[in-house]
């Protein structure tokens, strides 16, 4: 039984459409490689046939990861979510106790972080600090670089 995976309609949509692209793309321009292979003639000694052998095992490996990924994708609907706590796809608006800075993350599944966007994992450090907490909250998180003291300000969606 694969694990359970919680995504975004946009997260979700965005595997369909890489599975869509490996399957309908690169998997038909990696069986013509092997075919263009295949016709120069010994197959024992020809490099080029069993680096294009190697690059579809991969390619499919990753079709299939893809797949069971897809398969166990649960979509998680926000409007139904309390906006008191802190939850996954929550966003939260944090001040640093030590330099009084504000930051604004928001938490999501870990196949859609993206920092640039201040789009943090739940399986983050400072996420798995904030989860279950409200508005107020003073909470000490332990990152590497050290301990690190935030308080929630705001939790939105």
């Amino acid at each position: 039984m694969s694990e359970i995976n919680y995504f975004t309609p946009e997260g979700l949509q965005k595997l369909k459409d890489e599975l869509y692209h490996m399957t309908t793309v690169e998997r038909p321009a990696i069986s013509k490689q092997i075919a263009e292979a295949r016709d120069k003639g010994d197959l024992s000694e020809n490099a080029e046939y069993a680096a294009a052998k190697e690059a579809q095992s991969m390619l499919e490996l990753r079709i299939s990861r893809l797949q069971e990924t897809i398969s166990s994708a649960r979509l998680i609907d926000e409007t139904k979510m309390d906006n008191s706590k802190v939850l996954i796809f929550s966003t939260v608006k944090l001040k640093n106790l030590k330099n009084g800075t504000a930051v604004c993350y928001t938490l999501v599944p870990e196949n859609e972080a993206n920092v640039k966007g201040c789009k943090i994992s739940v399986n983050s450090p400072i996420a798995k600090g904030i989860l279950g907490r409200t508005v107020g909250e003073k909470v000490d998180i332990q990152v590497p670089a050290g301990v690190i003291s935030f308080e929630i300000l705001e939790i939105s969606r």
